[in-house]
């Protein structure tokens, strides 16, 4: 049994790579020790402790003083101890529920627009100057933001805004098909058919981008074609402009986001701005179109027939559906800023889910179960499509 070590010089203090320091005087517990090996050189050139005469020895496990001599492992790059455990950064988790609270935000915020906005073209079956309003609306509060300095205003040039304009004329069709067709059918009819967005995609980057997806990807297409289908055919209250108004939807929000993506690589402007820019310039394309197609002769008409039958509530039945509409599109720019693309149409497809659900609470719509089975397995494609393409 050794039961005391005498001093060396500093050079043998290296035990197995491991570096320390000696005090001047050492006291060291008794370690018992037995192993197969001949009696040392008392004065070694080299290590006392080598990986191969490790593994010769067995150590048996120290008795308990108060004066036992502890070392800590590092590792050979860090002056710090090896941590053992791993904890979440609190950045990591201050940041999932910032996206959480973006998710439900966007959610709710949506919801209340589909309701009001539904209510208002029950009362005034006029898209086109709905349209234009919602964007009038949100163009206007974020001009207030900026001159107020509430939020900073972008630095663009010409380039940016011509690099803008083919995504607000895409956003502008996308989003007047999308009234005309909620104009016609119900929000639920009209949420399904836009939950078959994924196809339209899709198809656009295959025929015109040559993009080649893989197999899954095509086959999670065939559950959102057929329950789009199914639920199409078995609508009560089915209508040919308002099936149309949601496909076309489809169609230009799809090229909407191929023109931003391509468009906008290098643009430092942050995904709130990037949407108040977008809904000035849609302002200033939709507004002659509206003129011409309703203009202002059916607007004053059919203005003064729903005060008269909803009353002063009406008027802020159109405020209510032009401010959610600008803010629910804002949060969903910002949550862009924050999160991956796949984790979005994930949060898109949720979207879909509670705004039909509610709209079919809140309006009472008749519904069959092949109707509701044919939506929910469009719906269930459309998430398949999301984790296909990851």
């Amino acid at each position: 049994m050794i039961s005391s070590i005498k001093p060396v010089s500093p050079s043998l203090t290296t035990i197995a790579g491991v570096r320390r320091s000696i005090p001047a005087k050492l006291q060291f517990s008794p370690l018992p020790i037995t192993g197969n090996f001949q009696k040392p050189n008392p004065f070694p050139q080299k290590p006392l402790l080598s990986a191969q005469s490790l593994s010769n020895f067995t150590f048996a496990a120290p008795q308990q003083r108060s004066d036992v001599f502890r070392v800590r492992a590092y590792e050979a790059d860090r002056s710090r101890p090896i941590e053992i455990g791993v904890e979440v950064p609190e950045e990591q988790s201050g940041q999932k529920v910032k996206i959480g609270i973006y998710f439900a935000t966007w959610w709710a915020l949506n919801v209340v627009f589909n309701i009001y906005n539904k209510k208002v073209l029950n009362a005034f079956p006029y898209p086109w100057l709905t349209s234009t309003l919602s964007l009038a609306c949100g163009s206007l509060m974020m001009l207030v933001s900026w001159v107020a300095g509430l939020a900073e205003a972008p630095k663009t040039d010409l380039d940016f805004w011509k690099t803008l304009f083919p995504v607000a004329l895409a956003h502008t069709i996308g989003h007047v098909a999308a009234t005309v067709s909620m104009s016609k059918v119900a929000v639920s009819f009209t949420h399904i058919i836009k939950s078959s967005e994924p196809a339209f995609s899709v198809l656009v980057s295959s025929l015109f981008l040559g993009e080649a997806f893989p197999l899954p990807v095509y086959l999670s297409l065939l559950p959102i074609i057929g329950g789009c289908a199914l639920a199409a055919v078995t609508e009560l209250n089915f209508n040919m402009i308002g099936f149309m108004g949601a496909m076309i939807s489809n169609l230009a929000f799809v090229f909407r986001n191929i023109f931003s993506k391509k468009g906008m690589k290098g643009k430092s402007v942050s995904g709130m701005n990037y949407y108040a820019c977008l809904s000035m310039m849609s302002l200033l394309i939709v507004t002659p179109f509206a003129i011409a197609v309703e203009g202002p002769q059916m607007w004053t008409a059919g203005w003064q027939n729903a005060v008269s039958q909803i009353g002063p509530n009406f008027v802020w039945w159109v405020v209510a559906q032009s401010v959610f509409y600008h803010l629910y599109n804002q949060v969903s720019y910002m949550s862009l800023d924050q999160i991956s693309p796949l984790t979005f149409s994930v949060g898109n497809t949720m979207k879909r889910i509670s705004v039909i659900v509610a709209s079919i609470i809140i309006f009472q719509n008749p519904i069959k179960p092949v109707n509701a089975l044919g939506a929910a397995i469009a719906i269930l494609g459309t998430f398949i499509y999301s984790q296909a393409k990851q």
